[in-house]
């Protein structure tokens, strides 16, 4: 093989490489935005197109009569005008326009792609763009006229982006650079004839496009969805929040009536509670199961303050070094509490345990109330948003789940795992 053929084979395969491994990182995700599903119709093309050409760059030597090298440096201008059609496309998606302008925009496009596309094909019988003489390619004097379809739509690209308000210079200088680069190749390419220039700068100019596009968008667009989470979470929080400290002051409420010494040694355990703990109550990030538990033995002790031996709670924490969300247990074991012992009038045994696993750390709430048939409770409907909260919160937070497990009568079972 002679040094152009090396260079344009070399070329083609690595293109082809780089191209697989972006669109398969797009494959895999899981959602896929607009601009990133035409990003991979871009991206497949090109890999087409590559393989093509590498296709062509061997296969040339052995068959080298006219028609063939016409029919495939016509197939060759047609991919070319594809190429860019369906980078106006991905543009078309990526940058905020208004309807009005994207249909101006898309109408000319497939005018003038159906008008190039003819002219392509009449090439073919009339040699008006390019010819063959001997199996070698022969330019006409014409031959820039083929290239009119790209360098509107080059253009179209470079100022609708260059001049858009919504994009940032990183974003412009991607588009700018994958606009301009082709021309740069192509003085290039009439200087060193035979070598695929034009190729190699469309690798480049896809990696811009990918790493200053595609992959910092994704990288904002991340940002943006955690705070997103961040202020869900804040809400979240802000409906349990009171509703932990309302129920410690009713339990206190009630002892004041009943037995106001103990009122006032619950009253002053909360108070020393908040005092220690309140940050922990306001926090919207991850904290030590430690302080959860706190949580946890404060609420239990009001609530055994308040009816006696009817509460029986049994601990066996054998790990609590660990982050959860604040206030994620102590609203099941409430739960546990109110609608499941409290339920039955002899009262009954609240266990906790904790431990952990190779993979993950372990919550165990188990108590033997009254129970319910798990097929009979909707879990969406609102009237258990509390659930859904938690749920919400140790899936969003910490990759971690609940499971329940309940029989009416033999009372119910909470596992909740976090992951390590």
């Amino acid at each position: 093989m002679t040094s152009n053929v090396i260079f344009n084979v070399t070329v083609c395969i690595i293109g082809v490489l780089i191209f697989t491994i972006h669109a398969v990182n797009i494959i895999i995700k899981k959602q896929k935005r607009k601009d990133e599903r035409d990003l991979l119709v871009f991206l497949l093309f090109t890999i087409v197109h590559f393989s093509t050409y590498l296709a062509f760059s061997i296969v040339k030597h052995y068959y080298t009569s006219d028609a063939y090298v016409i029919t495939f440096y016509t197939i060759f201008y047609i991919m070319n005008n594809i190429e860019v059609l369906l980078l106006l496309k991905y543009m078309l998606s990526y940058v905020d326009l208004e309807t009005k302008t994207i249909n101006v925009i898309a109408a000319v496009n497939i005018s003038l792609f159906v008008i190039f596309l003819v002219l392509d094909i009449v090439n073919s019988f009339t040699g008006i763009f390019f010819s063959a003489e001997n199996g070698e390619y022969r330019r006409s004097k014409y031959m820039i006229v083929s290239q009119g379809y790209q360098i509107v739509i080059f253009a179209t690209v470079f100022f609708v982006t260059a001049f858009n308000k919504k994009l940032v210079v990183r974003e412009k200088i991607a588009f700018a650079i994958y606009c301009l680069l082709p021309s740069v190749a192509i003085v290039l390419q009439n200087a060193f004839k035979g070598y695929a220039i034009a190729y190699a700068s469309i690798i480049f100019a896809v990696e811009i496009l990918f790493l200053f596009l595609n992959l910092q968008k994704t990288i904002a667009l991340s940002k943006e969805e955690e705070k997103n989470k961040e202020a869900q979470i804040k809400i979240m929080l802000s409906q349990i929040q009171p509703h932990f400290i309302y129920n410690a002051l009713s339990s206190i409420s009630t002892l004041i009536t009943i037995d106001p010494d103990k009122a006032q040694e619950a009253l002053d355990e909360f108070t020393e509670y908040l005092r220690h703990n309140l940050s922990s109550l306001t926090e919207t990030r991850l904290i030590n199961f430690k302080d959860e538990m706190k949580h946890i033995r404060t609420y239990v002790s009001l609530e055994k303050l308040r009816f006696n031996d009817r509460i029986n709670v049994v601990y066996d924490i054998q790990t609590e070094d660990f982050p959860v969300p604040p206030l994620c247990i102590q609203p099941i074991v409430e739960n546990a509490i109110k609608h499941g012992i409290l339920k039955k009038l002899e009262g009954g045994i609240l266990s906790i345990k904790t431990y952990e696993t190779d993979s993950d750390y372990v919550v165990e709430i188990v108590d033997n109330g009254v129970g319910f048939n798990i097929d009979d409770v909707n879990f969406e409907e609102n009237k258990h948003i509390g659930l859904n909260n938690i749920k919400y919160r140790i899936d969003t937070m910490c990759h971690g789940k609940i499971s329940i497990d309940s029989k009416v009568g033999e009372g119910t079972k909470v596992v909740v795992t976090f992951a390590k």
